[in-house]
């Protein structure tokens, strides 16, 4: 026995993690048994409490075997190096996921009584349990947290098996772990106390007051809209800071856009930076599924100008300058929107790895102020701006995040991209604003 109870562990932990007081870090339970443990680790770095909750998705024929994790908010994460090994289909992929999805909703319901996650976009997620066996629920939670756009992912328990603490080390950026035992039989062996965690224990621990995005998180509930662009009824999400002076739609070759991680943690950088964000799906399920859908920028950029003149129609939207965040082929749909008939009034474009070749003929007459960002070792795309770059007239700029991929998944990417965006809509929202009195 090393411990006396969860809450003694916790205790104990939180004086390993000072260093994290006073730092931007959520702290994250793995329920049922991490929450206590974390509970006190909150309390200590004076940090906001919530839990994560993940569900492993298993191959089918061999369920220990994960070929990916899912998170609320639409987080999910797939191995496709996993999925290649096994030969599952999509069919395969699609009933293991609808299945888990709905037990994980059912204990997020249990657990969070309908309250909002802590935002974990561009913060450090604190990942604490109870103990690690084999380490396979925190993993899972590592990649959750990440998709969920934590900037940095720590893992921290009282006490661990060595193999599975190691092993951890490879998706955390770091692993705290106040005991690492080389013979490891059972958490639970390590406890005096090892009771079950209950409902009402949970509750108490995580009721009003606990669960909190602390004092600097300002941003208002998203509103889900649904918008008619022709005949065809788009989801959305709407987020509108108090006093934005700007709003930004973003625009995704995608049926997922506004589930999509790295299209929420860019708009939740834009949020703290005062500018509001709709991301809207521009595709229908079965049309993200067609190439010839996806690649189609007369149809994404004729939905992109239905979704801008429903959004100038809002009475809360009034004269607020209006921006596009292109990603992918979205991007493509941006450039034509700002020069089709009529053209939308629309301030500045951000296009995020975009495809600006997909629509080479209509750079030239482009006046809409355009950035341009790369990954720098996204070669084939970044070939495609450096050529698209010269072919605009406009006031453009490329900007390259040296070594990140097309998803920019590398530590630290998207928060450089979320920089870039945010300074280039600033400085174009605000001269619009500067000259609209004029206008």
């Amino acid at each position: 026995m090393l411990f006396a109870d969860r809450a003694d562990a916790g205790r104990r932990l939180a004086r390993s993690l000072s260093d994290l007081r006073g730092t931007d870090v959520v702290v994250l339970a793995l329920p049922r048994g991490g929450v206590p443990v974390a509970s006190e680790v909150a309390r200590e770095l004076r940090a906001p409490l919530d839990v994560i909750v993940v569900r492993k998705l298993g191959v089918p024929f061999q369920p220990e075997y994960g070929f990916g994790a899912i998170g609320e908010d639409g987080a999910r994460v797939i191995d496709d190096r996993v999925v290649r090994q096994a030969r599952l289909t999509r069919q395969e992929i699609f009933s293991v996921e609808a299945r888990e999805r709905v037990r994980l909703d059912r204990l997020l319901s249990q657990l969070r009584g309908g309250r909002r996650p802590v935002p974990l976009a561009g913060r450090t997620a604190l990942v604490v349990d109870d103990g690690i066996a084999t380490g396979a629920t925190a993993r899972a939670a590592c990649m959750v947290a990440r998709a969920r756009g934590a900037l940095r992912v720590i893992v921290a328990v009282p006490v661990g098996a060595a193999a599975a603490v190691e092993s951890l080390r490879r998706d955390a950026d770091e692993v705290t772990c106040l005991h690492v035992a080389s013979a490891f039989c059972a958490v639970g062996a390590w406890y005096g106390n090892f009771s079950q965690v209950t409902d009402a224990e949970v509750a108490a621990l995580l009721g009003p007051g606990r669960i909190s995005a602390g004092p600097d998180d300002v941003t208002p509930d998203p509103a889900e809209v649904t918008i008619d662009a022709g005949g065809v009824r788009l989801p959305g999400t709407l987020v509108i800071p108090p006093q934005a002076t700007g709003l930004v739609i973003f625009a995704h070759g995608s049926g997922h856009c506004r589930r999509s991680p790295r299209n929420q943690f860019v708009a939740a950088g834009l949020n703290r930076a005062g500018f509001g964000t709709l991301l809207v799906d521009l595709l229908t399920t079965r049309e993200e599924f067609s190439r010839a859908s996806v690649f189609n920028a007369a149809l994404l950029s004729g939905r992109l100008t239905a979704v801008t003149r429903w959004l100038r129609g809002q009475p809360d939207i009034g004269a607020i300058p209006v921006g596009y965040l292109g990603i992918d082929t979205g991007a493509a749909a941006a450039l034509v929107s700002v020069t089709g008939t009529p053209r939308m009034p629309v301030t500045a474009i951000v296009s995020l790895g975009g495809r600006p070749d997909l629509v080479s003929g209509r750079l030239a007459v482009v006046r809409t102020p355009t950035l341009l960002i790369a990954g720098g070792a996204d070669k084939e795309v970044l070939d495609l701006n450096q050529r698209a770059l010269p072919r605009l007239k406009c006031e453009s700029r490329l900007a390259v995040v040296p070594g990140a991929t097309h998803l920019f998944e590398e530590p630290g990417a998207l928060g450089q991209v979320t920089d870039l965006a945010s300074g280039w809509f600033a400085r174009h929202f605000a001269l619009a604003s500067a000259i609209a009195p004029a206008a």
